[in-house]
């Protein structure tokens, strides 16, 4: 960013937010808005299914999922698929397994509940758990079965370490088993890429594997939608995210993709090649100390993000530009230094705003985030958290 235009944005938020305490967090709506058209725009004519990890805010995946281009919810826990059914989304896919046994009876003992969620299952066992809790005579349940996609070369493991079934005849099995067990029925396949979707284009070699690896799920997804056929008539199929929507839509088989974190535009999809999002998510903390020249230290700013642990998952001193965390303390519990020739022009309760590595893990962190249009606050609204609810 070029220092005059970090220098306006600056002014902005400060502006905009200069009758609240930080840290706080911050919206940008017009940045948010436009991320969401570009996932659109990159998804072509196949749906974006709203990853809601990567959101976290209720109010927003509420309007993001009235965009066109838009619809249902892929949600991270069963406990939360059901707190968003019960406020009127209506098609929701689980991403994941789950063995909640309360959210599991609530779907048992209520029609509306099951015909609103989708269930993830890879694994017999998982039929097994589903069946013992369930109990007898339970609504149907949809299941969708997720696939793995990983890219094994030469006996490697290249992805996510996801679900067991691989093959088509592994897949044909299970909706056999499937079939076969009353109350169940199977209506959706996924096939999420993680080492296409979520590992940044860092160089040739990473974009030759990514290119190998889409051509080698891109077939195995169409022998796994062959070999299921005879025993599953599917509504959809699922794939990708935020960092793959081009490849991803136009798999072979696919009938919608997912993304999120697209929406916020956080660190980690600096270094993708293909887009990259407008910083959508930013959060502000105070200068506490001035420990010495061009240096500053700023209240709180823990917040790193889930993976492999790295300097890359820590929050990125954004604005002013030109100031960088200390390799020595990094992003701390209570307190985080920042050094950099911009330092020396902060006074004690100058704001220095941050950008998260991921994209909604910081709303975990705050009860509410801030609703920014130009200048001003335009409505601030509670995030999970907020609203009493930790998923997870």
């Amino acid at each position: 960013m070029a220092a005059g235009d970090a220098h306006d944005l600056r002014a902005r938020y400060d502006a905009a937010t200069a009758d609240l305490e930080p840290p706080l967090v911050i919206i940008d709506m017009a940045a948010f808005r436009a991320n969401a058209d570009d996932l659109v725009r990159r998804a072509g004519d196949t749906p974006v299914r709203l990853a809601s990890k990567s959101v976290r805010v209720r109010s927003l995946l509420e309007a993001v999922l009235q965009r066109p281009g838009f619809g249902g919810v892929l949600a991270y826990s069963l406990a939360e698929a059901v707190w968003l059914a019960d406020h009127g989304v209506d098609d929701i896919v689980m991403g994941y397994p789950s063995v909640d046994r309360p959210s599991l009876r609530r779907i048992a003992d209520e029609e509306s509940l099951a015909a609103a969620i989708t269930l993830c299952v890879d694994d017999v066992g998982q039929l097994d758990f589903l069946t013992a809790v369930l109990g007898p005579g339970h609504a149907v349940v949809r299941l969708c079965m997720d696939i793995d996609t990983s890219w094994r070369p030469l006996g490697l493991y290249v992805g996510a370490r996801r679900s067991p079934v691989r093959s088509p005849a592994q897949a044909a099995e299970l909706a056999q088993e499937i079939k076969r067990r009353p109350g169940f029925r199977l209506v959706g396949v996924m096939t999420y890429e993680a080492q296409i979707a979520g590992i940044p284009d860092a160089g040739a070699a990473v974009r030759w594997m990514k290119s190998r690896s889409a051509r080698e799920i891109d077939r195995r997804r169409r022998r796994v939608l062959d070999a299921i056929s005879p025993d599953a008539d599917l509504e959809f199929v699922n794939a990708g995210g935020t960092g793959s929507l081009e490849v991803s839509a136009a798999g072979n088989g696919v009938t919608e993709v997912t993304a999120g974190s697209g929406l916020f535009g956080p660190t980690l999809f600096d270094q993708y090649r293909t887009f990259r999002p407008v910083p959508a998510v930013a959060f502000a903390l105070p200068v506490l100390r001035r420990p010495g020249p061009r240096t500053v230290t700023v209240a709180g700013g823990g917040y790193p993000a889930s993976g492999p642990a790295g300097w890359s998952r820590l929050p990125t001193p954004y604005l002013p530009g030109g100031l960088r965390l200390l390799r020595t303390e990094g992003a701390g519990e209570v307190q985080t230094p920042l050094r950099g020739r911009e330092a020396d022009g902060l006074a004690l309760g100058s704001r220095v705003w941050f950008r998260p590595a991921k994209a909604a893990e910081i709303c975990e962190r705050f009860l509410s985030v801030h609703l920014v249009e130009g200048d001003r606050v335009v409505a601030t609204v509670p995030t999970y958290r907020g609203e009493s609810r930790a998923f997870g």
